[in-house]
């Protein structure tokens, strides 16, 4: 009888201590889920006011980033609404060139990410300096490249390292955005055919691009960089494109309104919008990354937030439209 209550107890023991064990590994997956966001934001101190966007651009410059634009976005903010909630913030247009060119031979799509967007900021009073990006998670979500590819994993170790370069004593802060199911396509895609001479190829693309700027700068947006990827790609001995373009394209009414409550935005804007012909191809290929993915990743609920993006898309949807149709 003994022998037969001693085996329940070692029973009894052993179940509770799977048990445990089974609870830890629910617990672990269940914060590892939560860990996983779309968007990272590696801040640190500033109370001597030395690291700056001056000093960060430096720092990516130094590592092999090419930056396509910093740009102080308190100017127009202040002279355009009177007033911000930053001593500091920047949309800040990053890539690296032989990262670019590996990943887009594989995979055209991630022109949605090249170049990098990212927001540099200090909110009002602070003593710290923040600046945010996107995870190799987030960039493969959206373009659907595996995100255990290389060349993607690189990209995200060499963004690491550069900020950890211009901010030495920085750390990534802890984000739990509760990631919502996005209700529409997480990528805006365009196309249209474009049969001309070779000879005629320059001028005809030149004229779509001024037509495209255009009704861009008639309906409030602002163009903040301009990468010539295709012709960066020739250089490098790559020549599969007849043009590769990417825009940097900001709203100023959309980038004060989302950053009042989401500084981090920058990760999504200015927004990189691509267009390529391959050679030997008819179509141009025109692509952004939608703006759901800013609410989605972002966890954006406030009325003025969503509206402001979801009518910024809009427009830029119907000048696609309007510009590429036959």
């Amino acid at each position: 009888m003994r022998n037969f209550i001693k085996g329940l107890i070692t029973v009894s023991l052993l179940m509770t201590s799977l048990m445990a064990k089974d609870t830890k590994a629910v617990e672990k997956n269940a914060q590892a889920t939560q860990s996983v966001q779309d968007v990272q934001v590696f801040v640190s101190d500033n109370k001597d006011g030395k690291i700056t966007p001056a000093t960060i651009q430096k720092a990516f410059e130094k590592k092999g980033f090419y930056v396509t634009a910093n740009n102080n976005m308190n100017s127009p903010f202040t002279k355009r609404y009177k007033k911000t909630g930053y001593d500091v913030f920047n949309l800040y247009v990053v890539h690296k060139p032989d990262l670019a060119l590996a990943l887009i031979k594989k995979y055209p799509q991630m022109a949605l990410f090249t170049p990098l967007s990212m927001s540099i900021y200090t909110k009002k009073g602070d003593k710290t300096i923040s600046v945010s990006s996107m995870t190799i998670h987030g960039i493969s979500k959206i373009t659907k490249i595996p995100e255990d590819d290389k060349d993607l994993i690189k990209l995200g170790q060499e963004v690491k390292e550069a900020l950890k370069t211009a901010m030495p004593n920085g750390k990534f802060e802890k984000l739990n955005y509760s990631i919502k199911k996005p209700d529409a396509p997480l990528v805006a895609k365009f196309e249209m055919e474009m049969d001309v001479k070779p000879k005629n190829l320059d001028d005809e693309k030149e004229d779509l691009q001024a037509e495209i700027e255009g009704e861009l700068e008639t309906q409030g947006f602002v163009v903040a960089g301009f990468n010539t990827l295709g012709e960066d790609f020739k250089e490098k001995g790559y020549d599969a494109y007849d043009f590769f373009d990417v825009y940097s394209i900001c709203k100023i009414a959309v980038a004060y309104t989302v950053s009042k409550t989401h500084p981090n935005m920058g990760a999504f804007a200015p927004c990189s919008f691509y267009m390529y012909k391959k050679k030997g191809d008819k179509t141009v290929h025109f692509g952004w990354a939608s703006v759901v993915n800013w609410i989605s990743s972002l966890d954006i609920q406030d009325k003025e937030s969503k509206d402001a993006l979801l009518t910024a898309q809009k427009k830029f949807e119907n000048i696609l439209k309007e510009t590429t149709e036959d």
